[in-house]
């Protein structure tokens, strides 16, 4: 049974996500606040929330990152949640028991729970215990070179240095021979600790050309769990997603099937809660192996939306509120068609240069099958201190010849002045044989680039 609504929400984030959470709450019939920095005084998320806080100056540390700003406007505002997005506090465990603390629901998954998925190697470890299968690599975090080139040695080259606690590519070393292995650790080691304050290692099989595949869930607080579907998020630059599709064009449905179900013993073991994704690599046989577990919403989570019909923001705040599963979702799972996301940012197409400033001109894309998420609009500022996100383009479609026509379709009518963007890019990946022929790996960008 569902406990009280909440009274008020504020959102601990900017952009368009910002703003995709407030409509959720106003389908809710939830009032919101806004918090924001300085440098986005004029964003459309403070103009459409119910109230709207100013928690410091642009740098995200002195606002976004800030955690006693963020609490103390949750205290003025007298909210009783808080929804912190993705990225920023997203999956700081430090933040969600401090919200826990001041009588403040977080929503999504408890803290323990995000501390425990937030160590790789430890979320590594449970997922091997319940069968999720995983790459063969270190017992846990590297001791000594010693141990690496030991391991390495069993497993055999290439492999992959990873830093425990981080992501984004960061202390993130391949390694081809024994004789650089001792070198590689300690680079890794060095930007591990500058980059997420813990110089932790771990060493995992390394798969030269991988596809990139991560599977949605949902998880109430009374031991539900559902999974969703995958995402196939392969074509991306620098470990940086660019276009994001579901269903995989590759994944078999044996092993989609497979994995799910190992997923939900795992997920339901742990006691998780909320939303959640589970990021895998696949190899050239169609094997997947676990990587780790993102403990919040995703960027790319509309395409999920398009082919199950399932608002997950809204279930993430009806999760928080005590709903069960059954209740929001209404029934068993269905899937349609196919749909992909192509992230449309603020930099140039060729050199990927950021690309900061004001829009002088603005047309968004519509009609049957199109959906844009975006806090961009004409004369409104991209600022230089923050992602470079500008929006987020969707394409539903019975299948995925229908959901590229579209897609095109909407690409072509898309249109941002003042700003360079990366629509020419979507377009040229979108006309690309390979990408047609959904035969790719993540080393689609590098070899074309």
């Amino acid at each position: 049974m569902a406990s009280a609504p909440f009274k008020k929400i504020l959102i601990a984030n900017r952009g368009e996500i910002a703003l995709r959470i407030i409509c959720a709450c106003k389908d809710l019939g939830i009032p919101t606040v806004a918090v924001y920095s300085e440098a986005d005084r004029h964003s459309l998320p403070v103009r459409f929330a119910d109230q709207a806080v100013c928690i410091g100056p642009a740098k995200s540390a002195r606002s976004y990152l800030d955690i006693p700003s963020i609490i103390s406007a949750a205290e003025i505002t007298n909210v009783d949640a808080i929804h912190p997005g993705y990225g920023f506090l997203s999956e700081n465990a430090g933040f969600a028991e401090v919200c826990e603390m001041s009588g403040i629901k977080f929503i999504g998954p408890k803290p323990g729970v995000i501390a425990s998925m937030g160590i790789k190697e430890r979320a590594r470890a449970i997922m091997k215990d319940y069968g999720v299968p995983i790459l063969p690599g270190s017992e846990g975090v590297l001791q000594s070179p010693e141990e690496a080139i030991e391991t390495a040695a069993k497993i055999g080259f290439p492999v992959i240095l990873k830093a425990s606690a981080g992501g984004g590519g960061r202390g993130m070393r391949v390694c081809w021979n024994a004789e650089e292995l001792p070198g590689l650790l300690n680079q890794a080691q060095q930007e591990a600790g500058a980059a997420f304050s813990s110089a932790d290692v771990y060493l995992e099989k390394f798969i030269q050309a991988p596809r990139h595949i991560e599977f949605q869930l949902l998880a109430d607080e009374h031991g539900n769990v559902e999974i969703l579907g995958e995402r196939e998020c392969s074509i991306q630059r620098r470990h940086q997603k660019l276009l994001e599709e579901s269903p995989s064009p590759a994944l078999r449905p044996e092993v989609r099937n497979r994995v799910s179900e190992k997923l939900k013993e795992a997920i339901k073991a742990i006691g998780y809660s909320n939303a959640g994704t589970v990021e895998f690599l696949m190899d050239e046989n169609g094997d997947l192996y676990f990587i780790e577990v993102n403990a919040r919403i995703q960027v790319e989570h509309p395409v999920t939306e398009a082919v199950t019909g399932i608002d997950l923001v809204k279930s993430q705040i009806r999760i928080a509120m005590g709903e069960t599963l059954p209740e929001i979702l209404g029934g068993p799972v269905q899937f349609y068609g196919h749909a992909i996301e192509c992230r449309i940012n603020a930099e140039n197409p060729v050199t990927f240069a950021p690309s900061p400033g004001r829009i002088t001109g603005l047309n968004l894309p519509g009609g049957n099958g199109i959906r844009v998420d975006t806090h961009a609009y004409q004369d409104g500022v991209i600022p230089p201190y923050y992602d470079s996100l500008v929006a987020k383009l969707i394409a539903h479609g019975k299948d995925r010849d229908e959901a590229i026509a579209r897609m095109k379709r909407a690409l072509d009518l898309f249109v941002v002045e003042g700003i360079h963007t990366s629509i020419p890019l979507h377009k040229r990946i979108l006309n690309e044989p390979d990408f047609v022929a959904g035969t790719f790996d993540t080393n689609f960008i590098k070899r074309w680039m």
